[in-house]
């Protein structure tokens, strides 16, 4: 008889259970799965190219986001990390998979960059591990994957990481363009995530409520020669977490 439920994170664990063999792909034992993703560096995986996100690049020409600390989840690769870390950022950078990190390595290696790579759990790292808080949060492709309990997880790492007037910058699936659509308890019944969740722009909202929307929209779709990766099936957003009041600040 298994009765050892007693806190939130005994709950989520359960839960992920319920996604099991594909939670490999949000919990530490993802490597295996993400692993076999990477190994093939040839395939036609349009983020595996060594460009950063076309939002990325607007946010800081137009002054949305300035130098600071900068934590990229799911870092596969490298190519954010990398473009943070030439803007200026003190980077960490995370991911699950050894071969997504070893690859990101090379990349930093090459171009000199200095960048704190972690692999591992996001959400288990310690504060110790990681050099928070951070002035943005950076997240391409990783929030799409998570089954809908992990948000919880999601959004205490940003309470407990985005420092005071901080950013979130993400980019997840977008509602008509890829991803599933169903509704969040049709994933506990089917028992899979279909490759990934679409979101509407009410529902980031809904979910970010707790931040401040500076601009959410479409990401521009980008040519083979531009310098930058651009999709127009994903939504790219940056939120802002708002100052302390001068009361709270006090204290």
């Amino acid at each position: 008889m298994d009765r050892n439920i007693r806190t939130v994170d005994d709950v989520l664990k359960l839960m992920d259970e319920l996604f099991a063999p594909e939670a490999d792909r949000w919990t530490s034992a993802g490597a295996t799965w993400w692993d076999g993703f990477y190994t093939d560096r040839t395939k036609p995986v349009p983020f595996f190219v060594a460009k950063p996100d076309e939002s990325l690049g607007s946010y800081a020409d137009r002054g949305l986001i300035a130098p600071g600390r900068a934590l990229d989840l799911g870092c596969g690769p490298g190519r954010n990390a990398l473009h943070l870390a030439s803007l200026g950022f003190h980077v960490d950078a995370v991911d699950l998979s050894p071969a997504a990190i070893g690859w990101a390595e090379e990349r930093a290696r090459e171009a000199g960059a200095d960048i704190r790579f972690h692999c591992g759990d996001a959400f288990a790292l310690t504060t110790a591990e990681l050099a928070g808080p951070y002035d943005l949060i950076h997240d391409s492709g990783c929030f799409h994957h998570l089954p809908p309990h992990r948000r919880v997880s999601y959004l205490a790492l940003l309470e407990r990481s985005l420092a005071p007037g901080g950013h979130l910058a993400l980019t997840c699936f977008a509602a008509g363009g890829m991803g599933s659509e169903l509704d969040d308890a049709d994933f506990y019944r089917e028992s899979g995530l279909q490759g990934g969740l679409a979101y509407t722009p009410e529902s980031l909202r809904r979910i970010f409520s707790d931040l401040t929307e500076v601009e959410l929209r479409r990401m521009h779709d980008e040519p083979a020669e531009s310098p930058y990766f651009g999709e127009s099936f994903l939504w790219t957003a940056l939120f802002r977490r708002g100052a302390p009041t001068p009361a709270a600040a006090a204290e």
